[in-house]
């Protein structure tokens, strides 16, 4: 995500490496840089040119202590203003309500039932919500079964009335029923068309006046760019919405709808999409997205992540039995499957600070740990539990059943002595320094 623009401004900041302080003639060659980056990246000229217009007051505008060179002086500045370009501050959904109704718009392919169930996973999971989906695009024939078949997936009821044609009837009868049955959130997903259109504007227009939600969200397809920042502008003319949700935000995009439709439409991001699992989805925290363009990480993200999958009771037995010299390949096998709930590997390395750029060239796949997982899969119960025991022959066989040869085998005994021995490490006082550290990080 944002690797053109991350590059781009990269080099603008290398144009001040070497000079000992900021002045008009240094500073203008970099603006000029970081305005194209940010054009090339889709933002449009006005909004590219009075970003640089600020970022060159404020460099001109301070004195660079000795400690800070000109270079970093000049990321934090331009830090502080994409982030402040995106919203500043992370604004929470609203769910108050009995039950809260969300109101999901945006063109046809823009992702909106992908996301509605995403939402209904994220609200049960991380909130605790009773929520059902509601179907009413009575437009697109799979619609309907695709909504089914992702509520199945996140064990959430979906309402649907496949027999009615008018959106406006099923919505409302949706929230009669969420009211009847206990349900406390109630996401419709409604019909997007291929373009914006009057007869689709009033529609969604007459749902939002008969059920009244309490958020409205337009999702968008960061991938269309400048376009997307256009459509934006047309629904709130006409929904007035309460916020914007970013979808394929991890594919091939140039990253300016995500830079500008906050300066646009002046309406928060509320959510990003990060890829087609049903727990890939994000907050938006706009801070934390500046830290990510300009290549600085997103650890804070990352400690979330981890503590998401993170449980006191198991990680209390396994620190005993790391200390005792106990740590084993079941063991090994549980943190591997607690770091792939995660999610995306390639993602996740590139929240640590400088690895972004470290591994931008090399192709991580998803289904990276299977190799490990077969290998471990074709050990007997006895020896996951007692890794001494593999010896050479049980090495070879191991080989042989996991469809690998025996130097993978050897490769991956060799990993796990060094991550017991790591472990082991991060018991002792400085580890547990640290995770404290990391959990004062999710603070902030």
């Amino acid at each position: 995500m944002f690797e053109g623009l991350s590059d781009r401004l990269d080099r603008s900041f290398k144009i001040l490496k070497g000079h000992g302080s900021i002045s008009e003639i240094n500073v203008a060659e970099s603006i000029k840089e970081i305005r194209k980056a940010l054009i090339e990246a889709d933002v449009s000229f006005k909004i590219a040119k009075d970003f640089t217009a600020q970022v060159k007051e404020k460099a001109l505008g301070q004195d660079v202590l000795t400690a800070i060179k000109p270079g970093e002086l000049m990321v934090k500045i331009v830090h502080d203003e994409l982030a402040d370009l995106m919203g500043g501050e992370q604004v929470d959904i609203n769910i108050k309500g009995d039950p809260a109704v969300i109101l999901i718009a945006g063109l046809q392919g823009s992702g909106k039932t992908t996301f509605s169930a995403k939402l209904a996973n994220y609200l049960k999971s991380k909130k605790g919500r009773n929520a059902m989906l509601v179907a009413a695009d009575v437009y697109r024939p799979a619609a309907i079964n695709q909504l089914k078949v992702l509520g199945e997936q996140v064990g959430v009821e979906v309402y649907t009335e496949e027999e009615n044609k008018n959106p406006v009837e099923i919505a409302k009868n949706a929230v009669r029923h969420a009211k009847e049955y206990g349900k406390n959130i109630v996401i419709v997903d409604t019909a997007g068309r291929l373009a914006v259109d009057e007869q689709m504007m009033n529609e969604i227009s007459n749902i939002k006046n008969a059920i009244n939600p309490q958020e409205i969200l337009f999702v968008v397809d960061s991938m269309t760019g400048q376009d997307a920042v256009n459509t934006a502008k047309a629904f709130n003319d006409k929904l007035n919405f309460d916020g914007v949700v970013l979808t394929k935000l991890d594919g091939d995009t140039r990253g300016g709808a995500a830079l500008t439709i906050r300066r646009i439409v002046d309406k928060p991001i509320k959510f990003v999409g990060i890829g087609e699992k049903m727990d890939a989805l994000d907050l938006f925290h706009p801070s934390r997205m500046a830290d990510r363009i300009l290549g600085m990480g997103d650890i804070v993200t990352l400690v979330e992540k981890a503590q998401e999958q993170f449980d006191e009771e198991e990680a209390r037995k396994l620190q005993k039995k790391i200390a005792k010299n106990q740590f084993n390949f079941n063991d090994f096998m549980k943190q591997i499957q607690q770091i792939k709930k995660m999610g995306n590997v390639k993602d996740l390395m590139g929240m640590i600070p400088g690895m972004g750029k470290a591994i931008k060239d090399v192709d991580i796949d998803d289904d990276a740990f299977k190799s490990i997982e077969a290998i471990i899969q074709s050990m007997t119960p006895l020896e996951r539990e007692t890794p001494k025991l593999l010896n050479g022959s049980r090495r070879k066989r191991i080989a042989i059943g996991a469809g690998t040869d025996i130097q993978e085998v050897n490769r991956l005994i060799k990993q796990f002595g060094e991550t017991s021995k790591m472990m082991k490490m991060m018991t002792t006082g400085g580890g547990r320094k640290m995770a404290n550290m990391m959990q004062g990080m999710k603070k902030r």
